[in-house]
């Protein structure tokens, strides 16, 4: 086998790893915007099984960092920017230890403070804009195996979404302190939200580290 196909194939195997992260990533994402609804409606056993769901999907983020740790270390030198690759696979990671950490707390809010208010919607829109950029995060990795031009042209899209979503979430920041009476639910909140936003910053990161492996293929 020529050298440059041997390297061809230890770039498909590694990506196709850091893809399985990303897919798995991007199942916490979707399990929390239900997480959410079953909250707003009281559904306790619903919201329980989104949190287990949510768990174990982080645990297999993590073994499938591990396996891509192992893959790239047997690999060695034959992959020029396996730095790279492994930073990204950290920071997906990091997106479900975020998404771990928000669907808790939401599963153990009082939500009447919200359900008496007008900001229910603005959550909503909030959680939904971070889920969208895990999804564009999940089609930019796809993309580096098929064509690394798509995937940065794909990331810039995630960028955008980070705009949109640094917008409504300083709004809603004010309104919930504004407008929720009760102090203790309004840091709970306040904190659910700080941490869907640091969720999407950290997809905007592993973005532009997806970009600068796109650049070196």
């Amino acid at each position: 086998m020529f050298s440059g196909e041997a390297e061809i194939q230890a770039r498909r195997k590694t990506l196709s790893v850091l893809q399985d992260e990303a897919k798995r990533v991007l199942d916490a994402a979707r399990d929390l915007s239900a997480l959410f609804n079953s909250v707003l409606n009281d559904d306790f056993k619903n919201v329980q099984e989104s949190v287990e769901r949510i768990t174990k999907i982080e645990e297999d983020v993590e073994n499938l960092r591990r396996m891509l740790t192992r893959e790239l270390a047997e690999i060695g030198t034959m992959i020029l920017n396996r730095e790279d690759v492994l930073r990204a696979a950290y920071e997906v990671e990091e997106i479900a230890g975020y998404i771990t950490s928000v669907a808790f707390r939401l599963a153990n809010i009082k939500i009447q403070s919200l359900r008496n208010s007008n900001l229910r919607s603005e959550v909503i829109a909030v959680i939904d804009i971070a889920v969208e950029m895990v999804q564009r995060l999940n089609e930019v990795v796809r993309a580096l195996t098929i064509n690394p031009t798509v995937a940065i042209d794909l990331a810039q899209s995630v960028q955008k979404l980070e705009r949109q979503m640094d917008t409504r979430f300083r709004a809603l920041i004010i309104r919930v302190m504004n407008e929720i009476d009760s102090v203790k639910d309004a840091i709970m909140l306040k904190d659910i939200l700080e941490r869907v936003e640091t969720m999407a910053d950290r997809c905007m990161t592993a973005s532009d580290s997806i970009t600068i492996i796109a650049l070196g293929y």
